[in-house]
């Protein structure tokens, strides 16, 4: 694990719901038990606020660093993602994305591919994407006051599920997903009875907790969350989504614990 990403898991996990700063002697504290060093910890912090996701004040001779707007809002948009998938039936209607950008600006082509593979767009061709949510509107917002960017948004059916499918298969690579989700499993569903037995001490599931997190985090990002009806057999995404929150729950008592202890010396 990156020191970024655990310090991002440890506010957005704990540290945002405990007034949403820490000494940074508290965060040193913390990510000691992953082996990051107090230089590299001072190091992390200081180019995170410079990128403008976290404050940093003083409080006598000790810094504090504080979360701000943009890495809530971040930490709230990723939370959504992971915990809040979507399981509401499907409609039959695809809504689809052609975007144009000017040659001479790459840089905005690469911020529009992001921003859908974000909202769970896939790409039919080299500039039409599809979802089979409703995500439109967020599309067009975010694009508003960009003029360089040129969007025709659609919603439209196929001419049956047989060809549902095969957008789906060319759109996402879904068998590849399936592997990693299985992985995944293989890893954690067998140590859910030592979580559910409480066998970790504090330390070690706060650990446990962070690398559960952190090999979960990316599914969310590459799965599109499609309908049952356009996933291939023996898909086990969801059952590894029920196993990451069974785990997620069982390991907060005791990891929070420990979060408390070190922020309160």
């Amino acid at each position: 694990m990156r020191p970024r990403s655990i310090v991002f898991d440890l506010f957005g996990d704990y540290i945002r719901y405990r007034g949403g700063a820490a000494r940074l002697r508290s965060i040193s504290a913390l990510l000691d038990c992953f082996g990051v060093g107090d230089s590299t910890v001072r190091v992390v912090m200081a180019r995170l606020c410079k990128e403008g996701w976290f404050d940093a004040h003083k409080s006598g001779r000790e810094t504090v660093y504080a979360l701000n707007s943009d890495s809530l809002r971040m930490l709230d948009e990723g939370r959504d993602r992971i915990f809040n998938p979507v399981r509401e039936p499907w409609d039959g209607q695809w809504h689809m994305v052609i975007y144009s950008v000017p040659e001479a600006e790459r840089s905005i082509r690469d911020q529009v591919r992001k921003e859908l593979a974000w909202l769970g767009f896939g790409a039919l061709a080299s500039s039409t994407y599809i979802s089979p949510h409703d995500r439109l509107r967020q599309i067009s917002e975010h694009f508003a006051n960009e003029p360089a960017v040129r969007l025709d948004l659609l919603t439209c059916q196929s001419g049956g599920v047989d060809t549902d499918r095969e957008m789906a298969a060319r759109c996402w690579d879904l068998e590849s997903l399936n592997a990693d989700y299985t992985e995944f499993l293989t890893t954690y569903e067998p140590r859910l009875g030592q979580y559910r037995r409480g066998a970790l001490t504090p330390m070690e599931a706060l650990v446990e907790r962070t690398q559960l997190i952190y090999d979960y985090r990316k599914f969310p990002f590459r799965d599109p969350d499609l309908p049952l009806e356009l996933l291939p057999q023996r898909w086990v995404g969801r059952r590894a989504h029920d196993v990451f929150i069974e785990a997620h729950d069982l390991l907060q008592e005791p990891a929070e614990s420990y979060v408390d202890t070190v922020i309160n010396q």
